[in-house]
């Protein structure tokens, strides 16, 4: 009997000793949460400027739960800092998805910087089109001051396509630097495992290819269509010479002597 009288009074006993500590801990608790409440409304109601007194309540903020957390015991953390251990093969793979978002971003910029280029070329070329086919319909009807004024607006619009011209070729110099790093990129990403990064770096550039593609094929029609109008410059141009100087009285002297 005396050992069972014992042995309760040991289990009761831990018990006991359970209760006060965790009832110290919940005291300390709430002491913490009392000081953290009074110490952020002096900080907040203080005069100070608003940006050293967030600096404060942060301060404030981390000492208060340190406290509590100490207090309360290691099972008590509120906040826990879980460092994961990184293999050199996903730092790698991390890296590599990083390169790849930045080519992507490199290749996005070249692009659309390449097409506008593109297009204001086009424009461009469609305008010096209009201004020449506009000089050949009036090449008769024009006095010399009218054929000079619009030769000098010809001349303006050509400097502006040869601009033009040059914008385009420093532009898919950047572009084609910017398809080769993307490539690159993508083959690395494989490579390291990260394929999501490769699959998107790669459907960039097929993207990318193909906008590049269409502006192009715009700036060939209009390049063509300048050709076009350029031989029939030269062809009026012949015919109207060949009148000026009189080629029809020749041709009809000609016909009476036969």
């Amino acid at each position: 009997m005396q050992a069972i009288r014992q042995c309760c009074l040991c289990y009761w006993g831990t018990d006991f000793l359970l209760l006060l500590t965790n009832m110290a801990a919940l005291r300390r608790s709430i002491a913490c949460l009392h000081f953290f409440r009074s110490t952020a409304a002096t900080v907040l109601n203080s005069r100070k400027p608003l940006r050293q007194r967030l600096v404060r309540f942060r301060d404030v903020t981390r000492t208060s739960l340190v406290s509590l957390s100490v207090g309360s015991g290691l099972s008590a953390v509120p906040f826990m800092q879980q460092v994961e251990n990184l293999s050199h093969e996903s730092l790698i793979r991390s890296a590599s998805s990083m390169v790849t978002d930045s080519a992507n971003t490199y290749l996005s910029q070249t692009t659309q910087a390449l097409v506008d280029s593109i297009t204001q070329y086009s424009k461009a070329l469609h305008t010096l089109i209009a201004l020449q086919r506009r000089y050949l319909a009036s090449l008769e009807k024009l006095s010399t001051a009218e054929e000079d004024a619009i030769w000098q607006v010809i001349i303006a619009q050509r400097v502006e396509v040869g601009d033009r011209l040059d914008e385009c070729n420093r532009f898919e110099s950047n572009w084609i630097n910017a398809v080769n790093l993307c490539e690159m990129a993508a083959e690395a990403a494989y490579n390291t495992g990260a394929e999501h990064a490769s699959v998107t770096a790669k459907t960039n550039l097929q993207v990318a290819k193909v906008q590049v593609e269409e502006v192009r094929q715009i700036s060939v029609d209009a390049e063509r269509k300048l050709t076009e109008t350029q031989a029939e410059e030269i062809q009026r141009m012949a015919e109207y010479a060949f009148i000026e100087s009189g080629g029809d009285d020749v041709h009809e002297a000609y016909i009476r002597e036969d």
